[in-house]
Parts: structure tokens; sequence; C-alpha cells
């Protein structure tokens, strides 16, 4: 009787024996068939995971065939569809115009592209490596046989909606860049020009490549007041007003999220502290608690968020503790754009990647009274600031200057009957001095009122500066030059000054505050800073086509 061992050999000697006998049939077979070849070049592939060019709701079962070269227009828009996902560590690299803008590659679907690209570092691409090496003979064969094959028969390419939306963000950066050299582009309503912008055309170009392409999911989560909602008659007026035109948005706001180029996080930092903090208990962790439950909230709900670590969503903040706030995930800190009107970077700010906007003090909701001012023959002071002794700069421009000059008012209080707004139409240069944070409703009030601001400020990033040049508008004095105050004013010859203050008032229509939202008006521009940065980011699914 044949022991265990004895019959595990023997079943195993006579199965290997039952398989070699039925495969070398198959072998032959296949081997006629390698050399006589197959002339459609359409080959089954039995696999979990399609190819790189394939959709990723692609079949099991894939036929390959060669794929079809696009032409120029197509390679144009729908080049690098597979650039690496932008992650917490690579973040600074995608913002980046070098590393993203000028970033090349070859066409998705041209032939020579369709070799599947190296691993990459983090292991996404690994299932088209372990493809090639079962398919590469094949493959090759493809290659071979492609001048028999009519255009009608190769298979067309189906792009997700994702990589619809990259591509359209990849012709907008194109159609931008040629805009710097190109001619300007016809508008009914407002042509940028002007040294007020460091490159109108450019500026043009993108604005308008903004309006035709560019959407914002807000995301339904989360319940007023802390959610959907802010303050619209206050110094921290920007954040009610942003988020209100938002939800009621019909042409940049889209419910589908799918269709999306950003992600809007609706709450309102004002509210949180409203009524959230607990007022003298310095304790920040109600603040903090409540956004990262949210952020878990649609992180779990939503794949999107998970999808670019953050780096397509954005946040906006009038209140000084914006900044504290998005401190709450360090995805949101470090990956997400920050939309803040405390633009400090010595506290993290980083203009590449944040948005400065301006701080408006709507104490009516309206603007309606603040615009307008005499021209500059009628103004009569040199220069005018009234304001409490909040922050550490303007102490020392008191110091310095309060009842000491009468070229230079300076005042802690306003002698009684006098007013505000008079004064600044008065004057020549409007003092803008920081107060706690960097950020001072007063450099909006200046531009209004036809005042040229005098940034008095260390730090500080002015709003939409990534457009606007405000050394053609405006006067940066650092905080060590206030005691040379009026020496550097009375240094801007009359003619100087004169084409300031114009451009200034030509500036004035980016900061305006309308109901409803107008062309180039603020709530435009701050979209516009969005759409700037999200250019500068490409997002794409992990492992593609799983």
């Amino acid at each position: 009787m044949a022991s265990g061992n004895d019959r595990s050999v023997s079943c195993s000697s006579s199965s290997s024996l039952k398989l070699l006998l039925f495969m070398i049939p198959l072998i032959v077979i296949s081997g006629c068939a390698s050399v006589l070849g197959s002339r459609n070049s359409s080959w089954g592939f039995i696999s979990r995971h399609p190819w790189p060019w394939s959709s990723p709701s692609a079949a099991t079962i894939t036929n390959v065939k060669t794929p079809q070269v696009p032409s120029t227009k197509e390679s144009e828009g729908l080049l690098d569809l597979h650039s690496t996902v932008v992650g917490v560590h690579h973040r600074e690299e995608a913002i980046s115009e070098d590393s993203v803008l000028n970033r090349s590659s070859s066409p998705p679907l041209d032939v020579e592209a369709a070799q599947p690209p190296p691993a990459a570092a983090n292991g996404t691409e690994k299932v088209s490596l372990n493809i090639s090496k079962r398919a590469g003979p094949i493959f090759a064969a493809s290659l071979n046989e492609t001048h028999a094959l009519p255009v009608t028969s190769r298979p067309q390419r189906q792009y997700t909606t994702l990589e619809r939306v990259e591509a359209g963000l990849r012709r907008a950066r194109s159609a931008i860049r040629e805009a710097k050299i190109g001619n300007r582009t016809p508008d009914p309503d407002y042509i940028p020009n002007g040294p007020i912008y460091w490159n109108a055309n450019a500026f043009h170009r993108s604005y308008l490549e903004m309006e035709k392409q560019l959407k914002v999911y807000v995301y339904d989560e989360g319940e007023p007041p802390l959610f959907h909602n802010g303050p619209c008659k206050s110094i921290y007026s920007m954040e009610g007003n942003f988020i209100h035109r938002m939800e009621m948005d019909s042409h940049f706001r889209t419910k589908d999220p799918e269709k999306a180029h950003l992600f809007f996080l609706p709450f309102s930092v004002a509210m949180l502290v409203r009524f959230v903090y607990v007022r003298d208990s310095h304790d920040f962790g109600p603040i903090k608690q409540t956004v990262i439950d949210y952020v878990n909230v649609v992180s779990t709900k939503y794949p999107y968020w998970n999808r670019s670590l953050g780096a397509d969503h954005f946040m906006l903040a009038c209140h000084d503790w914006g900044p504290e706030t998005s401190f709450s995930i360090p995805y949101l800190h470090k990956n997400s754009i920050r939309v803040l009107c405390n633009a400090n970077t010595s506290e993290g700010f980083n203009p590449s990647k944040d948005v400065s906007f301006p701080e408006i003090n709507l104490l009516t909701g309206s603007t309606d009274s603040f615009i307008g001012g005499p021209s500059p023959s009628h103004r009569t002071l040199l220069a005018f600031f009234a304001g409490g002794l909040h922050g550490p700069i303007r102490p020392i421009l008191l110091e310095h200057w309060e009842n000491k000059d009468e070229d230079v008012k300076v005042h802690k209080y306003l002698p009684k009957g006098v007013s505000y707004y008079e004064m600044m139409r008065k004057s020549k240069y409007c003092l803008c001095p920081s107060g706690y944070e960097v950020a001072s409703p007063r450099v909006v009030e200046a531009l209004y009122t036809g005042c040229v601001p005098v940034l008095i400020s260390d730090h500080y990033v002015p709003p939409f500066s990534d457009v606007l040049n405000w050394k053609s508008f405006s006067v940066e004095v650092p905080v060590r030059e206030i005691p040379n105050l009026k020496r550097i004013l009375m240094g801007i010859s009359p003619r100087q000054y004169i084409r300031m203050q114009r451009r200034g008032v030509q500036a004035r229509r980016h900061f305006e505050v309308n109901f409803p939202p107008k062309r180039y008006d603020v709530f435009h521009m701050i979209l516009h800073s969005l759409w700037l940065r999200r250019l500068n980011v490409r997002v794409h699914h992990h492992g593609m086509g799983k």
C-alpha cells in the first residue's frame, strides 16, 4: 500500500503530464498565430485594471487596439492628463509656474505615449507596469501593424469628467500665456489697460476664461448661523457678502460637484467667534473642533477632499482669527486656498497659494454714500488719519504726527462735527496703518473717496496684488519710515500724484460691492484670484481606472 507521500507524488506527476499534453497544441497554435499576425490588431486581455488611456469604467475584458493619434488641437487641450495628484508634500511644487505651467509631456493618445509610464514614487502607476509585462509582445505587434488599420477602426478615448475639467484648465493656461504678447480681446463692458495692471492683456484673457469655465461647488452641509451665513453690516461684512452672493449665484455655482473646479467650505469665522467661542475664555478649541467636524463630514460623504487633500478647496474669512482657524486641520492650512483679509506673510500667508481680499466696513450694508470725491485740484490737505490705538503701529504714528503738523492731520478722535469721509475727500493721501492685524478698511475707503492710499505696514500683501500693481496707485511706507512721512509724500511730484490719483479711481471698480454683482467688481475679483490659484493645480484620481 502506497504511503501518503507516494500518492502525492504520483498524483502530482500524473497531473503535470496531463497538463503538458494539453498545453502542447495550444503552444503550437499560439506560435502560428504570432507568426501570421492578426490583421485587425485587436487583442483581448483579461485584467482587473485598464490601460492608462482607457476609461476608468472600462470592463475587465478589454479590447486593446492601436490608439488613435489625436489632432493638434486635441493634443494641446488634453496633455498631461495623468500628472501627479497634488498631495501635502507636493503643494508647493504644484503652484509653481515653472513646475506646472511649463511642464511638458507627450499627448496622452499619441502612439508613443501609449507605452505605460514608469512607476510613480507613490505606486499609483504600478498597475500599468504589471500589464506591460504580460502584454509586451502583443502590444509591440499592434504597433507594427498600424499602417494597415483604417482610421475609422481606431477606438475613441473616453475621458472622465475630471479629465475634461483639467483639459479646459490647460487650454485656459495656454490662452492666457498667448494673451501676454497678443492683441486685446473685445469686451463690451470694460477692457483692462494701463499701469495699474501687471499685464492687462493677460488679466483680461484670464478673466474671460474664468467667466467661460469656472464652476464652484458649495457644500450643502451645515446650518446657519455658523454655515451658509455671515455678517453683512460690519467690519467683517465681506465674509457674509461673499457667502450670500455665492449661495445665490447661478453663473459660477454648480450643483454638480463632478463639474466643479473649486469647492467652498461655507463656514463664517465671524459667526464661529460669535456663537461658538466663549468670551474671554482664550480657548480656541471649540472653533477648531467645529471646523474639524465639518471637514470630516464632507470628506466622508464626498470623495473630493481626499482626492486632492484639500488643494481644490477654499475657505474665506475676514475676521482676525481666520488664519488661526485654518490651523484646525493641517491640509486646510497647507494645501487649501485661504481667502483672507488678514494677509500677513509673517503669520504664514502664502501669496502663491492664498488669496488676499479687501476688508470693507459696510455699516449700512451698502457703498452708496461712500463712493466719489473731488478732483486732485480741490484737495487741500496733504494727509489724513483718524483712528484708535489698535496694534503696535498706530501709537508710533500718533506719537510723531498727532497735532504736530497742519498738512498732516492725524487724530485719535475726530473733533465733534467733523466728518470722517469728508476729511478723506479733502485729502490727497489717506494714511492706512495696520491695527492689531495687517488689513485695514481705510485702504478701500481711500479708493472709494478718490484719496491715494498710504499703506503703513510690514508683511502685508494687498488685495488682488497678483493682478494689480499697487505701486502705481498707492504709496507704501515701511513702519520704520513713519518719522519721515511728510518728506516722503512731499517728494512725490504733483504730476505723479495726479497720475496715482486717477489710477486709483480706475482701480476702484475692482473694490466696489454691488447688488447684484457686476463684472470686474470685488465679488468677481475674489473669484478671479481663486481661479488663478486653481489654474496652478492639477488634480486626478489616485489609481485611475480602478
